[in-house]
């Protein structure tokens, strides 16, 4: 019956109508603070950077006041000249705050160089399917006498000797040398 009384009563009310007032205009306040701090419902196009150079972009980026960061250029396309953008995140015409940074992926100056497998005194197949896995293209095959059918006795690059273990760029031609079965 006194708790009854008490939340009846004048001084319980008059506190709860300061406490309902005070949360009304932290809210108010707190909400109004946070849309000019986000920037609510103020967005800008982002500009579509495929196939501009590290310079343009750096140019265009600052003209509409965006951010961007490198995040690849493993993905060498031959198509592209080096060091243009191939691709972004966010897309082009999407809708971005200001200050927004764009993750690019650029084109590098050429392919990654990758070591060449040893495919001596291996068979045509399998040396073709070693060559193929790790990213080169076997180029002419010649052969010569020796024992060993279809066995590769040396590769070539360019019209050169080379050994296995060597670094050439990826999607470079191995020539191979075979035997013909022949002594």
């Amino acid at each position: 019956m006194q708790l009854l009384r008490f939340l009846l009563s004048r001084l319980f009310l008059k506190q709860l109508g300061y406490t309902v007032v005070f949360l009304g205009l932290v809210f108010i306040l707190v909400s109004w603070g946070l849309k000019v701090f986000t920037r609510h419902n103020e967005y800008q196009k982002v500009p579509n950077l495929r196939g501009l150079t590290l310079a343009e972009v750096s140019q265009k980026v600052a003209e509409e006041k965006l951010r961007y960061e490198v995040i690849d250029s493993t993905k060498f396309n031959a198509s592209l000249p080096p060091f243009t953008v191939i691709s972004q995140f966010p897309e082009a015409d999407s809708e971005v705050k200001i200050n927004r940074k764009l993750y690019l992926t650029i084109n590098p100056s050429g392919y990654r160089k990758i070591t060449v497998p040893n495919i001596i005194q291996i068979t045509r197949r399998n040396a073709e399917a070693m060559i193929h896995s790790v990213g080169f293209e076997v180029g002419e095959i010649t052969y010569q006498d020796n024992i060993g059918k279809d066995m590769v006795l040396e590769i070539k690059h360019q019209g050169e000797t080379i050994k296995p273990g060597i670094l050439l760029p990826r999607m470079s031609t191995i020539d191979l040398i075979l035997g013909n079965g022949n002594r």
